[in-house]
């Protein structure tokens, strides 16, 4: 019989809680890179949004949910704005990917969206993946 010590019982919880914690990385799987996948979207999507985004999502049949990001020079003028929203849009979605339906998701943003905090804008956008999740899991349970 094996006597089991501390350390014996501490790996055995790590490796457990281990297989069970939800990966929160963005990855390159995780983003639409090229010309031909944002026109996929594009072309024929359900359009989400509220005063200061819209997202357009289109299923993709991968298994996981995709980000693009298109935020104009006309709705945010420069680029250190751009960037922070970018960042905190990603964010959001690393944070949520794992309830999102399998789609391609693209987000743009309009010109109100400077005057909005940091957690106005995470807000704003998880309502977003609440009507995403909403619609495409109801229309894939009627088709």
């Amino acid at each position: 019989m094996k006597n089991n010590t501390a350390e014996d019982d501490f790996l055995e919880i790590a490796t457990t809680l281990s297989e069970d914690i939800i990966n929160f990385h963005f990855s390159r799987s995780q983003k639409l890179l090229n010309a031909d996948q944002y026109k996929f979207v594009f072309s024929k999507s359900q359009r989400f949004g509220n005063k200061s985004f819209t997202l357009l999502a289109r299923h993709n049949g991968l298994g996981h949910p995709r980000l693009g990001l298109a935020i104009s020079k006309k709705a945010v003028n420069k680029a250190v704005d751009r960037n922070r929203i970018k960042r905190i849009i990603r964010d959001s979605f690393r944070v949520n990917q794992h309830e999102l339906p399998s789609v391609d998701i693209i987000a743009m943003c309009k010109t109100n969206v400077l005057s909005l905090e940091r957690h106005e804008i995470h807000k704003q956008i998880k309502t977003q993946w609440h009507f995403m999740r909403k619609k495409f899991l109801t229309s894939t349970t009627t088709d």
